[in-house]
């Protein structure tokens, strides 16, 4: 395994960082399958757990929480909030009103007294980046989170976020996870640029693009993986977006062959390549996924691999852009823009 600083914090973080969003009904994954999963990352040198509150409404924390009971200390426990936990229209955002209660809330399904990093799941477009940031300071300061990031912001909310803590003299997000892939490659365009400007340490999930780049997906066989069951849009290979993916993965493919990687440790090894990323998010739905993940943990990809990944996705190219949550609210929401 190797290990990078988490942005400017001082932290060491493994390259490859534990996700938890399969555990529970998400994955259909069970407490034993879960604490299995946590025992054999942690066993192979992962340092870093990513959950979140929204994952299966809150099953993922809890689970975790029972995982690493009697090694806390071994960990760097990562969790989120912002994305609805409730029909109640105030059980979700940036306010310090859902903060503070999110927190605790997370804490207590985790069996912690703190967190080490606290990150905000989603941008809120209706709360100012001085009440998210100073709610956030505040936790900090109460010892209840050691540090906080934020997760798919565009770059310019990246950008306004940095100024906003200088000038209200207010700590600041020290990461950013944002989706990137072979297949999503848009934020080497600002996203990218952005964070290592700040000195931003960066988590990327969905590095495998759902599945795409598992192996299990080819063009020559039906589409049978546990996301395309429940996210049959972005599988479909009718859709344009989907069948420009599927050409991509049987040339990337011809790739991994003739450089004798699997498709796993092409896809890994090119996320933790750029220089702006310090790891890349795997999420192991059973122990034979994560085996298969853990072994791209020191794969180190020739230039002339990354060249031909280029010569299949541009740099800075999406090949689904619309799957990437992060698209500016006005785009979305007719009433935004219009007068």
């Amino acid at each position: 395994m190797q290990y990078r600083t988490l942005g400017r914090t001082g932290v060491q973080v493994s390259t490859l960082v534990l996700g938890a969003m399969n555990f529970g009904k998400i994955g259909n994954t069970t407490q034993e399958e879960a604490t299995a999963i946590v025992d054999g990352a942690l066993d192979a040198g992962i340092n870093l757990i990513d959950t979140a509150d929204a994952y299966s409404g809150g099953q993922s924390e809890e689970m975790v929480g029972k995982a690493i009971a009697g090694r806390r200390d071994d960990v760097v426990l990562a969790t989120k909030a912002t994305l609805p936990m409730g029909d109640e229209r105030n059980q979700r955002g940036g306010s310090r009103r859902w903060l503070v209660t999110a927190l605790e809330n997370s804490l207590r399904r985790l069996g912690v007294d703190h967190v080490d990093l606290y990150q905000m799941h989603r941008w809120d477009p209706t709360t100012s980046d001085d009440e998210t940031l100073s709610a956030l300071t505040d936790l900090q300061r109460a010892g209840k989170i050691r540090y906080f990031g934020s997760s798919t912001f565009p770059a310019y909310r990246i950008v306004q976020a940095q100024w906003a803590a200088r000038e209200g003299r207010l700590s600041r997000y020290v990461t950013e996870q944002p989706n990137y892939s072979i297949l999503q490659r848009a934020i080497e365009t600002h996203v990218l640029p952005a964070t290592q400007e700040y000195g931003m340490g960066v988590l990327a999930w969905s590095p495998l693009a759902s599945g795409w780049l598992s192996g299990a997906i080819r063009a020559d066989q039906e589409i049978s993986t546990n996301r395309s069951g429940f996210m049959q849009h972005r599988f479909d290979v009718s859709i344009p977006a989907n069948r420009a993916k599927l050409d991509a993965v049987e040339q990337l493919a011809k790739v991994a062959d003739e450089a004798g990687l699997s498709m796993i440790q092409l896809a890994l090894g090119f996320v933790t390549a750029h220089p702006g990323v310090t790891s890349a998010i795997i999420g192991p739905r059973t122990m034979d996924h994560l085996s298969s993940q853990l072994a791209a943990a020191d794969t180190v990809l020739s230039a002339d691999v990354l060249d031909a990944i280029d010569a299949i996705v541009a740099p800075g190219v999406d090949l689904a852009a619309h799957e990437k949550n992060d698209t500016p609210p006005a785009l979305l929401e007719p009433a935004l823009r219009r007068r």
